[in-house]
């Protein structure tokens, strides 16, 4: 015998959803794209993804965006997705600040451009006291 209908709670929504944004190059090449298109796209799903989290009531969002397997990539394909990284930040950092995210970037920094670690520390220090979302963005992690 189970609790009525009427009086059962609603599931809780999670707090926490990790993603790993992955495939988007495979997805650009069944559309006769090149991979940077679908690196592309991904960065604008992930937009929205931030977007449509604050408004659901999420409380942590991690993306994994960038392992350390993907220095292996050819070298145009690197540099697309690190310009993406630097695109996402120089876009979003306004609004994701204005609207309470707390931005950090987790993995080793160890041997990234000072530009992309300056991006990385302005992104983190404006967002700092930021309490509404907490994205963490997993890059140049480990993935094995």
């Amino acid at each position: 015998m189970g609790v009525p209908a009427e009086t059962a709670s609603p599931p809780s929504a999670p707090q926490h959803v990790a993603i790993i944004m992955d495939g988007n190059g495979r997805w650009a090449r069944q559309q006769g794209r090149p991979r940077t298109f679908g690196h592309r796209a991904g960065v604008e799903a992930l937009r929205r993804t931030v977007e449509a989290a604050g408004d659901l009531g999420l409380r942590y969002l991690t993306v994994f965006g960038f392992s350390t397997e993907n220095w292996t990539r050819p070298p145009d394909e690197v540099n697309a997705l690190i310009d993406l990284l630097r695109l996402y930040v120089r876009m979003e950092l306004d609004r994701l600040e204005r609207e309470g995210v707390r931005v950090r970037i987790i993995g080793d920094r160890g041997g990234l451009e000072p530009d992309i670690l300056e991006i990385i520390t302005r992104a983190e220090m404006r967002t700092a006291a930021n309490t509404q979302l907490y994205l963490t963005i997993a890059f140049n992690y480990g993935g094995q």
